[in-house]
């Protein structure tokens, strides 16, 4: 049994025994692997936001949480392969690290057969998929939005200029050549900016809450990235 297999392989067999906990000796005696392998693998899983958890004591060991885990998905194995290839759209975007752990998520949640058919099915689409190209920049903006905090940034404008600015973040926006965009009001310049995310050298959320900035105002006007009178810095 590959990882990938034996890592679905534990989320059914917590969720079957929940609310009984499964120990780390008696998961690594089925799943013919050290215990070790078995914390590794449920760190793997708690890490990508499957809702295991420890319970102590001598008759402890983990659990799923059934009650925030989804219920059973009846998908098709052919669905579940066209939501996989829909979330591999997200892998340039800011959000590539969450479309792949909502799609564990998923799969985790399908019926055993539906769901090995589904893998079997998956193993025969293959994607040419791009690396998160701005992972450690999309996360520190995407907790300051989630925090309305303001942002000091480092950012290099279209004219090669590098600056150190403070910014009021308001909203991500995709648009043309599958960029990403910041958008928000610069004090540097004092006014609204649109800044591409590869050109955010760094990114540092501070402590200073952010003004609210009503977000239909510096929102996409039309398709294709068209923002009325903002400017690209």
């Amino acid at each position: 049994m590959n990882r990938t297999d034996r890592l679905y392989a534990l989320v059914e067999e917590l969720r079957a025994a929940s609310p009984r906990p499964r120990s780390a000796r008696e998961l690594a005696a089925g799943f013919e692997v050290s215990v070790r392998t078995v914390e590794r693998d449920i760190s793997a899983l708690q890490q990508s936001g499957v809702p295991i958890y420890a319970e102590p004591g001598r008759r402890g060991g983990y659990v799923l949480d059934k009650s925030v885990s989804l219920p059973p998905l009846n998908f098709t194995p052919a669905e579940a392969v066209a939501v996989a290839v829909a979330l591999s759209g997200a892998s340039g975007s800011p959000f590539a690290r969450h479309a792949r752990s909502a799609l564990r998520k998923l799969v985790a949640a399908m019926p055993a057969p539906e769901g090995e058919r589904a893998r079997r099915l998956a193993a025969r689409v293959h994607l040419l998929v791009e690396p998160e190209p701005y992972p450690r920049v999309s996360r520190v903006i995407e907790q300051a939005l989630l925090h309305r905090r303001v942002l000091a940034i480092e950012y290099t404008d279209v004219k090669g200029e590098a600056t150190r600015r403070e910014v009021e973040p308001v909203l991500f926006a995709g648009g043309r050549g599958g960029h990403w965009y910041l958008v928000g009001w610069c004090r540097l310049r004092r006014d609204a900016r649109i800044f591409r995310l590869d050109r955010i050298r760094r990114a540092e959320e501070t402590d200073e809450p952010s003004p609210e900035h009503p977000p239909e105002r510096f929102a996409p006007q039309a398709p294709g990235l068209v923002f009325g009178n903002l400017e690209l810095d």
